[in-house]
């Protein structure tokens, strides 16, 4: 993870009661509307989320047999 010196104009510092939360210097970008409403989005990324889960649980004792099998397991 990299930390850098963001500028702060003079002033800026004040301005912001001193506060050094780095997310009143750095803006971020406004995100345009997808149109797809959040209840459906949430439920649609969670069982996406699910489904990723599910293969990685697959994945790890797929590699925790390799790894047994080759004196490695315990």
């Amino acid at each position: 993870m990299y930390f850098g010196a963001i500028p702060v104009r003079p002033g800026g510092l004040r301005k912001h009661g001193y506060v050094l939360t780095p997310g009143r210097y750095v803006g971020a970008e406004a995100q345009a509307d997808d149109g797809e409403p959040f209840a459906e989005k949430m439920q649609r990324l969670t069982a996406t989320l699910r489904a990723q889960q599910a293969e990685a649980a697959k994945l790890d004792a797929a590699i925790a047999a390799n790894l047994k099998e080759l004196g490695y397991g315990g």
